[in-house]
């Protein structure tokens, strides 16, 4: 699907003529397989809150309702929305509105459709991206007279392409594998057997094979896809996807020594974002709602007091503490800004995993385009790399925030180098436990056997698959790339309660 990152205009472009709704006896038809694809893939774009604009035509209609549809012209294609913010129309529209056709239509006259209604369409606004998504079992006849058009206009434009077929495109025959020899092997899964394939889908299959290839090259293959694959990378909710800020501070060492940098967050926890509001049962709109507080005495008249006659109070044993606005800002930490201060340096030895806290890791780079910063930040970082040390220091992220001391260790790549600040523990942060030793009671003493169990299940549920004889480590469990089950049980529930209300 369109990559995601940037605004992009994306057109779904539907085959829904008579051939897409054939199937093999106990499987779902290409239409369906097509329309959940399609489902899938808006549900992620609005649960992400995306800024892509999606439209949606339609080809082998009964009708033709486009901008080029003239006499025996773009015949039986279906601009069925323009491009907009995705929505829950569109996704009841997919689900419910879009039905099966009698008529054939070109794909190829669907595509040039398609091209134009991009081109009028993001007039006067900024896309970084354009985007042709193009689902159809191949079956419907097609003209080459234009394609060299085509090639042409994608390219002078750059509109990407992307083609969703139900069954996978080899690399060398076109009919299920890419060059392996075994076709339930590829990651692309038939969804039905390459022998049902027509001669008209596989005149298909060359066509889109040379459109691609003219278009990517080689890396033009890996552009089809089947809609069994599709359905499994998109059976996952994709999150609200945010940009990290840049963090300009000047990194100081003494009084003598700063360096310009920025900081970027690089790990920091994801929280659900707070949409829910509330409205009237029966009319479903916030504004018929009013909402209002009153603040009583605990008398037996409960007698009103006004807002401004009322002060913050805080529990002192059985005692209430008054505590005005001026004490309030007289208790505030007051601090001089932003700051990333070095406070000194200790061996990375010192500094345990067990005390990294917070909810966020930054990398820190050397301020863009400057040139004496790079050169001495990279200094410190080599510095302490070749030392085994790390720089202690004092961060504080504005006027506003109470300060941290954390440490900043040197993270040297082929491609960049920065400092990595994590989070320390002051004082009150930690908890110190002890505990009688297990040893010292017989009774608690394990014996071989037991030892051996504990050994042999600690293996078992090894998440780290270590290659003796290449001497590398394979991370079975990467949580990177894992998504968070709160935020995707959410969505599923949202989107159960938008079916089933």
């Amino acid at each position: 699907m369109a990559r995601s990152g940037s605004k992009a205009a994306v057109v779904l472009c539907m085959d829904v003529g008579p051939a897409m709704s054939n199937s093999l006896p106990g499987e779902e038809s290409p239409f369906e397989l097509a329309k959940k694809v399609m489902t899938m893939f808006v549900q992620r774009q609005v649960f992400a809150e995306s800024r892509d604009e999606i439209a949606l035509v339609l080809f082998g209609t009964d009708g033709t309702e486009n901008a080029l549809g003239g006499k025996d012209q773009y015949q039986n294609i279906t601009v069925h929305r323009h491009l907009m913010l995705p929505d829950f129309d569109l996704l009841e529209d997919i689900e419910r509105k879009i039905q099966p056709s009698s008529q054939q239509a070109d794909f190829l006259d669907a595509l040039i459709v398609c091209m134009d209604m991009i081109q009028r369409e993001t007039v006067g606004k900024k896309f970084e991206k354009k985007h042709i998504e193009v689902f159809t079992d191949l079956s419907s006849p097609f003209s080459k007279d234009q394609l060299d058009v085509i090639i042409h206009n994608l390219k002078k434009f750059g509109i990407s392409l992307q083609f969703f077929l139900p069954f996978p495109v080899g690399k060398e025959d076109g009919t299920g594998d890419r060059g392996d020899g075994n076709s339930h092997s590829d990651h692309h899964g038939p969804s039905f057997p390459p022998k049902g394939i027509t001669e008209q889908q596989k005149e298909g299959i060359r066509m889109v094979k040379k459109v691609m290839l003219s278009l990517e090259g080689e890396d033009g293959l890996d552009e089809i896809y089947s809609f069994s694959e599709s359905l499994r990378q998109l059976c996952v909710f994709k999150k609200i996807e945010t940009r990290s800020i840049p963090w300009p501070c000047t990194l100081t060492i003494g009084s003598n020594l700063s360096i310009k940098i920025v900081a970027y967050k690089s790990i920091v926890q994801e929280r659900v974002k707070k949409s829910w509001t509330v409205v009237d049962a029966r009319t479903l709109k916030k504004e018929d709602l009013q909402k209002e507080t009153i603040y009583c005495l605990n008398d037996d008249n409960e007698t009103e007091v006004p807002k401004e006659d009322t002060i913050q109070g805080f529990r002192y044993g059985s005692d209430i503490v008054p505590f005005s606005k001026v004490d309030e800002e007289h208790m505030k930490y007051k601090s001089e800004g932003k700051c990333f201060s070095v406070l000194g340096f200790c061996r990375s030895s010192q500094v345990h995993r067990r005390y990294f806290m917070g909810n966020q890791v930054l990398k820190v780079f050397a301020a863009k385009d400057d040139e004496a910063a790079a050169v001495a930040l990279s200094s410190l970082i080599h510095a302490l790399d070749e030392l085994a040390m790390v720089a202690v220091v004092r961060y504080a992220y504005d006027r506003r925030a109470n300060p941290q001391v954390g440490m900043a260790f040197p993270y040297i790549k082929d491609a960049y180098e920065c400092l990595i600040y994590v989070q320390l523990p002051f004082m009150e942060d930690l908890r110190q436990y002890m505990f009688s030793s297990l040893k010292n009671n017989k009774k608690y003493i394990p014996t071989e056997a037991q030892l051996s169990a504990v050994d042999a299940l600690i293996d078992s549920m090894s998440l780290v698959k270590k290659d003796e004889k290449e001497d590398t480590i394979e991370d079975l469990f990467p949580t990177s790339k894992i998504p968070n089950p709160q935020f995707q049980r959410l969505f599923q529930v949202r989107e159960k309660r938008r079916t089933s209300p």
